[in-house]
């Protein structure tokens, strides 16, 4: 039995300071405690439980019916649904913590490579003028309709950014910047990977019963559909020509990133001037997001990297994100979400109806 001053989470261990000064004795049970109480041991071993959890999100979504939603929401899934039956693993907090800031730093700046900026430049100009649109009229709605609807400022403004660029990618960047919190930026990941999904298979639907050429469809999806993964997806059905250029608007808005993220920190700052100090801490990583997406575009050709490298290099900065998602994803209580996304998923579903009817129309124009 824990001794009274004990907290009983994560199998029974606690991490407090009367669990670091107890020695060790002969019952295997205190030799795991006074293990666990040491700070350098909960932070390696938080990490791997994120970790684990990202490879079983990972294994997941390789299944049927999972692969159309992705190891990062399958991943946040089972983050979410521990919490609940098991509770917050408090011994492994400073590693938990270490995955849902730090690797997901990392991995948001390794993602750059992804982002081709000098095909952009090249072939993309005049979609970057619709990714704009996309983004503007997304954010403007949500933050709209959770006023007019009252619904949770914070999420409502992620689930815009992430309905307006690029999914949970987008929200993982900006949500250091605009101050929200991990468990809102938690519950905005996960509805963005679900409705995406939702939306994509929706679009493969649709295409037969459309008037469209592959081209035009491939517009219509990478600018209007969340995640990269979807967007490919939703466009594939349509061709190779429809998904290049379905891709080639994906990454106009991944681009457009880097301005939004900067006008936010830009806009958090002035807002001090109303609403007293907002210390806004200046995002390095998106800095290095930008660092690592010129090296793509310039130097990797360069120096002429195996295509496979890439690849590898692509796969790991997802499963980072997976694991840091993991981390966010622990702090999710249902019974908060129940109380306070019900509006914000509303208003999220609202405004993707009518980014697609709109962007559909402005190809008709």
């Amino acid at each position: 039995m824990p001794a009274p001053n004990e907290s009983p989470t994560f199998t029974g261990f606690s991490a407090g300071a009367a669990d670091a000064a107890t020695p060790k004795s002969a019952n295997p049970a205190g030799g795991m405690r006074v293990w666990l109480g040491r700070r350098g041991n909960r932070f390696a071993l938080g990490i791997a439980f994120t970790l684990a959890i990202a490879a079983l999100g990972t294994g997941l979504a390789r299944l049927p019916g999972f692969d159309r939603v992705g190891p990062l929401a399958c991943a946040i899934a089972i983050a979410v649904v521990y919490r609940q039956l098991a509770g917050y693993p408090e011994a492994l907090r400073p590693g938990i913590q270490f995955s849902a800031k730090r690797l997901l730093r990392f991995a948001i700046v390794l993602y750059g490579l992804r982002l081709n900026i000098a095909v952009i430049l090249h072939d993309g100009l005049g979609l970057v003028v619709r990714d704009a649109a996309t983004i503007a009229f997304s954010i403007g709605l949500m933050v709209l309709l959770a006023r007019w609807w009252r619904a949770d400022a914070s999420l409502s403004l992620l689930l815009g950014v992430g309905t307006g660029v690029c999914g949970a990618s987008a929200i993982a960047a900006v949500s250091p910047i605009v101050g929200a919190k991990e468990e809102d930026t938690a519950i905005a990941a996960g509805i963005i990977a679900l409705g995406g999904t939702v939306f994509a298979i929706a679009y493969t639907l649709l295409r037969p019963l459309l008037p469209l050429p592959a081209l035009q469809y491939g517009v219509w999806s990478g600018v209007s559909i969340h995640e990269v993964a979807q967007v490919a997806l939703a466009a594939a059905p349509a061709g190779g020509q429809a998904l290049a250029v379905a891709l080639l608007a994906k990454l106009g808005r991944v681009f457009l990133l880097i301005p939004l993220a900067f006008g936010m920190m830009l806009w958090m700052k002035r807002r001090g001037r109303h609403d007293g100090p907002v210390k806004v801490e200046f995002p390095w990583f998106l800095v290095g997001f930008l660092a690592m997406s010129l090296a793509g575009s310039y130097l990797v050709p360069v120096l002429r990297v195996p295509s496979d490298w890439m690849q590898a290099v692509s796969n790991f900065s997802s499963f980072l994100l997976t694991a840091a998602m993991v981390g966010l994803g622990l702090n999710v209580s249902l019974k908060d979400v129940r109380t306070k996304a019900v509006r914000p998923f509303v208003a999220m579903v609202a405004t993707s109806v009518l980014l697609s009817g709109w962007t559909l129309l402005s190809l008709w124009w």
